[in-house]
């Protein structure tokens, strides 16, 4: 099997550090790329100062009623994010679970392989609103 060390290695999601040593806590290889989608997916156009092209924008589409045109088009989202920011992955398929719509849930399913590996993987990201009344504190 090849060397996964070029992958990466960056900071862990959420950001988390270490109390003892004081440094931040990090992931590699695949769980690096595993994290790195689902910050891909969650972040809105703009959000970053440096960076305002980054992100999915997927949250300007919540409110849309779940059909056909709408699922295309979250592909379409999702599909140029991941060409244009993960080069680490070859995207192979991207599925949506749509068995609970009635309360509002589209799972979306992305396939993907890891160019470095080849070994092909996948990521479930929810896609719902969490409404404050169920905010722990």
């Amino acid at each position: 099997m090849k060397d996964k060390s070029f992958l990466g290695t960056g900071w862990g999601f959420p950001p988390t550090f270490n109390i003892h040593s004081g440094t931040v806590e990090t992931v590699s290889d695949e769980d690096d790329i595993f994290q790195s989608l689902h910050i891909l997916l969650s972040t809105q156009l703009k959000e970053r100062v440096m960076r305002s092209d980054y992100g999915c924008d997927l949250s300007a589409l919540l409110y849309e009623n779940i059909t056909v045109t709408l699922l295309t088009k979250i592909k379409g989202i999702i599909e140029s994010a991941i060409l244009n920011y993960e080069p680490r992955i070859d995207l192979l398929e991207i599925e949506f679970h749509t068995e609970n719509t009635n309360n509002g849930v589209i799972k979306i399913e992305i396939i993907y392989r890891v160019r470095a590996t080849n070994s092909r993987k996948n990521y479930v990201f929810p896609y719902y609103l969490e409404e404050g009344t169920f905010v722990k504190q």
